[in-house]
């Protein structure tokens, strides 16, 4: 099937993005930690780096590396999201956008970043069509010596050997496999994939 999945989830159910901007909330009410990834890209770059947070949702991970005192800007095709984003944490730019046509460079000041983080198995909700564009437009956009950081599970129609293959065709490096936000090594049964790459 083609065509973006987020997009087709909101088309079948129009409540979607509802639901899943009140699932965070509760999830934060009820003390749940929710930073995990953050903590990652934060570890990984000093403070006041230009971050981009791709397929940002409703700013969790950006928002809370804004907290931390990064520049950050978040990109999420889905416009209900970046309304959250843009009122739950105001102190990073939040764009709508989609990834496979991602050009920043008319529209944000940065435009290259220290450091991109892609998490919540946003991958998994393209147009699969796009994923090796996607991966492409996002090394586009890194800083020199900048790296690429993108989480996603297994058995969600991206196998990890077509997402390795599509990394290597667009010219990036990967410069670290992990299974983890919390940095457990990759193994060939992982059900969850974090790599980290450079080009």
């Amino acid at each position: 099937m083609t065509g973006n999945r987020w997009l087709q989830m909101i088309a079948s159910n129009p409540d979607h993005s509802s639901w899943y901007i009140e699932r965070f909330r509760t999830m934060a009410e009820e003390g749940a930690d929710l930073d995990g990834e953050a903590r990652l890209i934060d570890a990984m770059v000093p403070r006041g780096s230009r971050l981009l947070d791709a397929g940002c949702g409703p700013g969790r991970v950006g928002g809370r590396l804004a907290q931390l005192g990064h520049t950050v800007v978040g990109v999420d095709i889905d416009p209900a999201l970046i309304a959250e984003a843009s009122s739950v944490h105001p102190g990073a730019t939040w764009l709508v956008g989609d990834l496979s046509e991602l050009d920043l460079a008319a529209r944000s000041d940065p435009s290259e970043f220290d450091a991109i983080v892609c998490a919540g198995n946003v991958m998994t909700f393209l147009d699969p069509t796009t994923n090796r564009q996607v991966i492409e437009h996002l090394g586009a956009h890194l800083a020199p010596g900048g790296r690429l950081v993108i989480g996603f599970g297994a058995g969600r129609g991206y196998d990890f050997g077509d997402f390795f293959d599509d990394v290597g065709a667009v010219g990036l490096t990967v410069d670290l496999r992990l299974a983890t936000w919390d940095l457990r090594p990759f193994r060939p049964d992982a059900d969850f994939l974090v790599a980290v790459l450079s080009r």
